[in-house]
């Protein structure tokens, strides 16, 4: 499954691709956040918890429809919470008074339409991708170099689905094995580093700590190939020898230069801007 966050009016909402049923799945949480214009994360959960009775009570089908999947909370932990398909959501807007229904009826519609325009022609992603970049001020060079790196990954973790790596949670230990070789901390030291939670790291990399991720994982790739690395215990070895690739590089650079590769800038709004945190779970 891909997960990724989609933004309505600046509110994160919370989203899982299901590639098998090539479907989005949203938090529900998230959607009724949105509907009650509820600044407080737990107040909407308890809102949801009520609404979710009453509805199982008269016999709805939303309820039933509704699974549950483990999403990144605020903490940065993986949390059992509520998804729904955009149709199912689309009902269950109904169920809640609010002036933010029709608008959130659309946006749910929009983006139905705009991934089975994506499957028809992958490059539409990759530009609405690029589009977000631009509005979130990050400059041609660096959004140039977030794209490659987004293919040199692509292309390692199609040699792993095909030399028996699970997706999920082994492709997240051999990411980790990595980043951690290459930048001598692991991920998510980097995005505590960085003042991340449920953000998405290499978002908020800079153009260095892009290309020397690149490096490592294309480095890790090619080592893989050559050695038909298959199973977790090779994959796990030619990740660290692609990672430590990059990492002499990187050692190589930082001494010339002077100048820590890894660091703690980030992209994110300065904290005036900030929206107010969320508590979830």
């Amino acid at each position: 499954m891909q997960i990724t966050p989609a933004i309505f009016e600046e509110h994160e909402i919370r989203r899982v691709y299901d590639e098998a049923t090539e479907t989005w799945c949203f938090s529900v949480i998230d959607i009724i956040q949105v509907l009650t214009q509820q600044p407080d994360f737990q107040l909407a959960r308890n809102y949801w918890k009520v609404l979710k009775n009453r509805l199982g009570k008269e016999g709805s089908e939303v309820v039933t429809n509704c699974n549950r999947l483990k999403m990144t909370a605020a903490d940065g932990k993986q949390r059992p919470t509520d998804v729904a398909t955009a149709e199912t959501l689309l009902r269950l807007v109904q169920s809640v008074p609010s002036p933010k229904a029709e608008p959130i009826k659309l946006w749910l519609a929009k983006v139905g339409y705009e991934r089975m325009q994506e499957m028809a022609d992958p490059a539409l992603s990759l530009e609405r991708a690029r589009e977000t970049w631009k509005k979130h001020g990050r400059s041609e060079k660096w959004i140039q170099q977030r794209m490659t790196g987004q293919e040199t990954r692509n292309k390692l973790t199609d040699y792993w689905k095909e030399h028996d790596i699970k997706e999920g949670e082994e492709y997240a230990i051999l990411t980790n094995i990595i980043h951690q070789e290459w930048a001598e901390v692991d991920v998510k030291a980097h995005k505590a580093m960085k003042g991340l939670k449920s953000h998405n790291l290499r978002d908020h990399m800079s153009e260095a700590e892009l290309i020397f991720t690149a490096l490592a994982e294309l480095s890790t790739r090619q080592i893989a190939e050559s050695l038909d690395a298959t199973g977790m215990n090779e994959n796990e070895a030619a990740a660290k020898t692609g990672g430590g690739i990059a990492k002499k590089a990187r050692l190589e650079l930082e001494g010339k230069t002077g100048k820590r590769v890894v660091s703690s800038e980030n992209y994110l709004p300065p904290a005036g801007k900030k929206l107010p945190p969320k508590k979830r779970g």
